[in-house]
């Protein structure tokens, strides 16, 4: 097949280097010698999968630290899946070209809900049944792990298993597990991996539902599986494995830099952010454990910029000497540092310039709302004074450009915060063109609210398409000269709603859409609202049920029997006091706000030193 792929095939379509692997620093371990066999499915194009960083950090901890193979595939563009089809070639792993259906384990890494009709997409091209009902013992095992799979009930008609939580935690374990009981027939195996904390096998539970539609109860079907499933994490996050020598890409990809996560979890508690629940407690790595992971990643590479990340970079303790440091260690390599959307204070400012001392990027802040009401709903700690202070040292260091991101559709918003967008827009154009010597440019950024689960949001309404249209056209109504507004897609962001917070009824729209062409579906060429509103219809399901519809606390939710460690009584005293307009501060700074997770996993909040 490989011969026959370069020779006739990749020739005709974009990006061929896509399809090729061969890239530096790729593993290819001995497919006889090795014991269960996975294949990482990202369910998206190569440069957003090659960008992601959990990917890279499976793939090395099974290749590395075990004696089972890991190799990759991405979903194909639709140019290359015309023409496999046409050609009779089924989906393939990039490192020894073999079909996915001759591998043990498939696993999804599920970063968004709309990239569901693209799993469908791959198995389908991978000669692998769809529904996990009608697959036979020969078939591989199909997993999905990921920020989505918190609420994975919309998917389960399509995986076997789910892992939840931190991959680099539970993989070996599930992959150990398989292999010894490999002689065993299908439903014994999951029976089996049913039974390791963090592995949900929703084959084994069965739901019942009320007369109005929501959740009567749900309960495993056999002895030993768990009631509720409890999500894996890392305890000592500074001794966890990541990659040395990550691979390099023969193309450009999203985010094509060597990357060193600073810490994982966040304090900041923000209550319409999904992530802030499910990752935490806040963990950080040592700055020595990253400047050697810096070292070894840049010989090993040849990138010329490190990237740390995190979900709040700035909130890392040791962020001040870690930037320093490595400028002055690469600075004079031309070697620079990326950081990402700052905090809205004046030591994000002063972090930035030191990066700029190498490389001017767009200075991007967050201040998500327009109001400081509105931010204290949601628990944005920061001031509209913290703003202005923050570009006017930007400004006057020198910035051109400028990026701020906003929310539309936030829980009690009104036309007053809209309002207040626009009001803070003008006053951040008229600061850059006091400070600037030349004109500065202004981009904001609307992104829609969705409620997500595990959220102090999760009992929330989310607006309508209606009310999101007509937010947009009250905004684009007053212009500012230089100010460049973005919006994003309200039915898309409708139908990420649905997904979000949907139950296991959704995997018959989800198989009507793509039955119907849907795939791609984060991508605004592909999207195609119209057919998944007619496969909604197919299934007499009405998506307003898991949108628009404000929720009692007394309804149970699809996603309760996940054990995240924040209790819910934790989410809805939050959900109380967003109603009151009133905020919850820093936990890292003021104490244990007792929301449950450090008691419960027994790994306690990092208090280091400022370094």
């Amino acid at each position: 097949m490989k011969d026959r792929l370069f020779k006739d095939i990749l020739p005709r379509v974009s990006k061929p280097a896509r399809y090729a692997g061969g890239e530096l620093n790729m593993i290819k371990k001995d497919w006889e010698q090795s014991q269960m066999k996975m294949v990482f499915a990202f369910p998206d194009v190569y440069e957003i999968g090659m960008s992601h960083l959990g990917g890279k950090i499976l793939y090395g901890v099974v290749n590395e630290k075990s004696e089972h193979l890991m190799e990759r595939a991405f979903a194909p563009w639709p140019d290359m899946e015309e023409l496999m089809r046409e050609e009779g070639i089924p989906l393939y792993s990039l490192e020894s070209f073999t079909p996915l259906n001759r591998f043990d384990v498939i696993g999804f890494s599920m970063q968004y809900e709309l990239s569901i009709s693209n799993v469908l997409n791959m198995l389908d091209l991978g000669g692998i049944p769809l529904w996990s009902e009608e697959r036979q013992e020969s078939d591989p095992i199909v997993i999905a792990g990921g920020p989505v799979v918190f609420n994975p009930e919309p998917f389960a008609g399509f995986f076997d298993a789910f892992l939840v939580g931190e991959g680099e935690e539970l993989i070996l374990e599930f992959l150990d597990c398989l292999e010894q009981n490999q002689g065993l027939d299908r439903k014994t195996r999951l029976l089996k991996v049913a039974a390791i904390e963090g592995v949900y096998v929703p084959a084994l539970y069965l739901v019942e539902y009320k007369a109005d539609g929501t959740i009567q109860a749900m309960r495993p079907q056999y002895p030993g599986v768990p009631d509720r499933v409890r999500k894996r994490l890392v305890q000592d996050f500074d001794a966890a494995y990541f990659p040395d020598a990550p691979i390099v890409p023969y193309m450009e990809i999203v985010h094509d830099r060597a990357v060193l996560e600073v810490m994982r979890g966040c304090q900041r508690a923000c209550r319409f952010c999904h992530a802030g629940t499910v990752y935490r407690p806040v963990r950080e790595k040592s700055v020595e454990t990253l400047k050697r992971q810096a070292q070894s990643q840049l010989q090993n590479t040849g990138y010329d910029e490190i990237s740390l990340a995190s979900l709040s970079t700035l909130d890392y303790s040791g962020v001040n000497r870690l930037v320093k440091d490595l400028v002055k260690t690469y600075g004079d390599q031309g070697i620079g540092v990326a950081l990402p959307s700052l905090r809205v204070d004046a030591f994000s400012i002063d972090l930035a310039n030191e990066v700029q001392k190498v490389r001017k990027t767009t200075l991007t802040l967050a201040p998500e709302a327009g109001t400081q009401r509105l931010r204290d709903v949601i628990n944005k700690n920061v001031s509209e004074d913290d703003l202005y202070r923050a570009v006017e040292a930007a400004f006057g260091s020198g910035w051109n450009s400028v990026k701020l991101y906003f929310m539309l559709g936030l829980p009690t918003e009104e036309e007053a915060d809209l309002d207040g967008i626009l009001d803070l827009l003008a006053k951040v154009k008229s600061i850059g063109n006091r400070l600037s010597r030349r004109s500065v440019e202004l981009r904001a950024s609307m992104a829609c609210f969705v409620p997500k689960a595990h959220t102090p949001f999760q009992w929330k309404a989310q607006n309508s398409i209606v009310e999101l249209e007509e937010k947009r056209r009250y905004l684009q109504g007053r212009k500012i000269r230089n100010v460049k507004l973005s919006f994003h897609d309200s039915q898309t962001s409708m139908l990420e709603g649905v997904m979000a917070r949907g139950d296991r009824r959704l995997a018959q729209v989800i198989h009507k859409a793509w039955e119907r062409g849907c795939k791609f579906d984060g991508w605004s060429e592909y999207f195609k609202f119209e057919q998944w509103m007619e496969a909604f219809a197919d299934c007499h399901i009405e998506p307003e049920f898991y949108t628009v519809r404000e929720r009692p606390y007394n309804e149970i939710f699809p996603w309760d029997f996940i054990d995240t460690g924040v209790s819910k009584a934790y989410l809805y005293k939050e959900n109380e006091m967003a109603s009151i307009a009133m905020s919850t501060p820093d936990c890292r700074q003021v104490g244990c706000l007792e929301c449950g997770i450090c008691p419960d996993f027994g790994v306690y909040l990092d208090q280091k030193e400022e370094a």
